[in-house]
């Protein structure tokens, strides 16, 4: 469960500060839950799931059938994480779905599905690389001092130690299958 909580709060770029605010708790408990010292209670779990936005089942693997070994290496599209996105903390205007069984390997595959009108937020950097494969609509990326419309069928990649964000460019539904390598932990 630690590992999904540091993911998540990670993937939201919130900090441990934050995330503790947010949820009414210690910021010592969130990061013993975060390493595995400590397990939440039952609403404990509940406010850390409103404060992160996601239901408390996020926090599990799923458990709907198929052998360890296929949970380890299939995800059903029935048992994606999802996690919603906002601009503003005011509208829903995208949502993240994690298509890798976990985030424990070298790769995140992500399916961003972001509506008119989402854009990221301020640029920020991590270690790693990114790269991506639009499925339909268009996606404003900013890296670096630079500016790329990438269009349905496009591609991209680039170095994550670059200032980077992004936006739908599009006045319809725009998805991206996005790689990040390694996972934001």
């Amino acid at each position: 469960m630690g590992i999904q909580l540091r993911s998540l709060r990670k993937a939201k770029q919130m900090s441990l500060v934050q995330v503790a605010e947010a949820a009414g708790l210690s910021i010592g408990m969130v990061s013993q839950i975060e390493r595995g010292l400590a397990s939440p209670s039952i609403k404990s779990l509940r406010k850390l799931s409103e404060a992160l936005g996601v239901p408390v089942g996020w926090f599990f693997h799923p458990q709907t059938g198929g052998r360890p070994s296929e949970r380890e290496t299939i995800v059903r599209r029935a048992d994606r994480r999802q996690l919603r996105l906002s601009t503003a903390a005011t509208h829903e205007l995208g949502a993240m779905e994690l298509l890798t069984p976990d985030l424990s390997g070298d790769i995140e595959l992500l399916l961003l599905t972001l509506e008119p009108g989402f854009d990221s937020g301020p640029a920020h950097r991590h270690r790693g690389q990114e790269a991506g494969l639009v499925l339909a609509g268009a996606l404003d990326l900013w890296v670096g001092d630079d500016q790329f419309v990438v269009n349905q069928g496009d591609s991209f990649r680039f170095a994550s130690g670059d200032p980077h964000r992004y936006a739908n460019a599009s006045e319809r539904t725009t998805q991206v299958v996005w790689v990040l390598s390694p996972p934001l932990q």
